[in-house]
């Protein structure tokens, strides 16, 4: 890949987007967007006829997100390396893209001209790339996970925590979801036990601080 050019593939559902990321590569001769699209199932069929290196793709997408792409691309064309790219650094997605699509970088949409072309260049070498602010968001995902399953919350508690975010009665919850008022309480003192919370205030509290809502 040394005496040839990087060859690039772009998808974003926004053009000024795409447009914006060939501006930054502007002047970097060693890269080449080869294809792009804001459609990730076109993205999809130029991949089978048109060879990249590095495909870089949008996270949040209609129809087809990011990490629904990179794993489609990782299975159809394994050769292909994946940099994400979004607003956030959501760490529990960026590690769902880690185990699904083996992806090899995620970066914020704020990126500056040169740190694009260090990803892009360490991800050309074999190399992976994640943003401080991502590595940092994908640490805070992982210590969440942990915490959650020492605690073991259930999706369903999860599920009615973030009811009770929204001020709902147990026989709001009940109806909403479609079970009995004793069994919405049984779920509410189990949640408050294993969250070793007292009050509604204090396990919203342990709810954001572990991102639960």
């Amino acid at each position: 890949m040394k005496n040839s050019k990087i060859s690039l593939g772009i998808v974003d559902d926004h053009q000024i987007v795409i447009d914006g990321l060939k501006a930054l590569l502007h002047g970097h001769d060693q890269f080449e967007v080869s294809i792009e699209s804001t459609e990730p199932l076109r993205m999809l069929e130029l991949l089978g006829k048109k060879k990249i290196d590095i495909l870089l793709t949008d996270v949040m997408m209609p129809g087809m997100n990011g990490a629904e792409l990179a794993k489609e691309v990782h299975q159809q064309f394994p050769k292909i390396k994946i940099l994400a790219l979004s607003m956030s650094g959501q760490g529990d997605l960026v590690n769902q893209m880690i185990d699904d699509a083996h992806i090899s970088g995620y970066v914020l949409k704020n990126i500056g001209k040169k740190e694009l072309a260090n990803a892009l260049e360490k991800i050309s070498k074999g190399g992976i790339y994640f943003s401080e602010e991502v590595l940092q968001e994908m640490t805070k995902a992982s210590e969440m996970k942990k915490t959650n399953e020492e605690v073991n919350l259930t999706n369903r508690e999860v599920e009615i925590i973030r009811l009770i975010e929204k001020e709902l009665s147990n026989k709001q919850i009940a109806e909403k979801l479609f079970l009995s008022e004793r069994t919405v309480e049984t779920h509410r003192k189990n949640i408050f036990r294993k969250t070793n919370t007292s009050s509604v205030i204090g396990l919203i509290k342990y709810a954001y601080e572990h991102k639960l809502i």
